[in-house]
């Protein structure tokens, strides 16, 4: 292990024994680096919050744990049935795969695609799929690993997040969801667009389709010219007649 790492040597000492309390206190790692996870989801209303990582991460390790109690049985007391079967005993880490690839279906379930064509959820899928990563390695008693990952992870959820949002307000494209009162009020919302010497890449309309009542509403894919803000081509659309609403997707 590095030198700077040594202060987690202990932990390898700790989880390298076995018994209820490394059980204990591996599930508790576990808990522990899988509520950090969630908690920044949670706060931000996701479909998988606190409680969801949480329990992804504990079953990622018990998942490890019941490999390895298999594993360490077939080896001293089961070992005469493997002996008297002729049958060789499984691969620790294969329960631990199906974590991997069982996983997705709940990352799935977290993806959602809006009315207006915007993909939402796939960071929580990943950090679900990154959770459970994180139990199977505090099953396995990588302990120091986990921490390390689970560092690494709120670092990209947390604080890459503020990045990605200040790189996203400079970038020259964008995607606007506009609603708007009548189809007709299309051509002026296009032709004041293009007035700003902004191009348009494509636009995608959606016509209402609820007998309630509702209005149409387009995406425009568009490319700003050199030192445009993105709140001054928002408050150019909003200020055209009919224009209800200005989303940047």
């Amino acid at each position: 292990m590095p030198e700077f790492l040594s202060f987690m040597e202990p932990l390898r000492h700790l989880t390298a024994a076995n018994g209820v309390y490394v059980t204990l206190f591996r599930l508790g790692i576990a808990a522990i680096c899988g509520g950090v996870i969630g908690l920044e989801r949670g706060r931000k209303r996701r479909p998988a919050g606190f409680r969801t990582h949480m329990l992804v991460c504990i079953g990622a390790a018990l998942a490890m744990l019941i490999s390895q109690y298999l594993t360490m049985m077939a080896q001293t007391d089961w070992q005469w049935i493997y002996t008297k079967l002729n049958i060789t005993p499984t691969d620790a880490a294969r329960l631990g795969a199906q974590v991997i690839n069982g996983i997705g279906f709940l990352g799935a379930g977290t993806i959602i695609v809006t009315g207006q064509q915007e993909v939402k959820g796939l960071t929580t899928a990943a950090g679900l799929w990154a959770s459970a990563c994180m139990g199977l390695c505090i099953g396995a008693g990588f302990v120091e690993g986990a921490i390390i990952g689970c560092a690494l992870i709120s670092v990209t959820i947390i604080v890459l997040t503020r990045v990605e949002r200040i790189v996203m307000n400079r970038s020259r494209n964008l995607n606007l969801n506009i609603e708007f009162l009548h189809i007709d009020d299309l051509g002026k919302i296009i032709s004041a667009i293009k007035e700003q010497d902004i191009r348009i890449f494509d636009v995608e309309i959606h016509k209402n389709k609820s007998s309630t009542g509702g209005f149409p509403s387009a995406v425009f894919s568009i490319r700003l010219p050199k030192k445009m803000h993105h709140a001054k081509v928002l408050t150019l659309i909003a200020d055209v007649e009919n224009v209800r609403s200005v989303e940047e997707l």
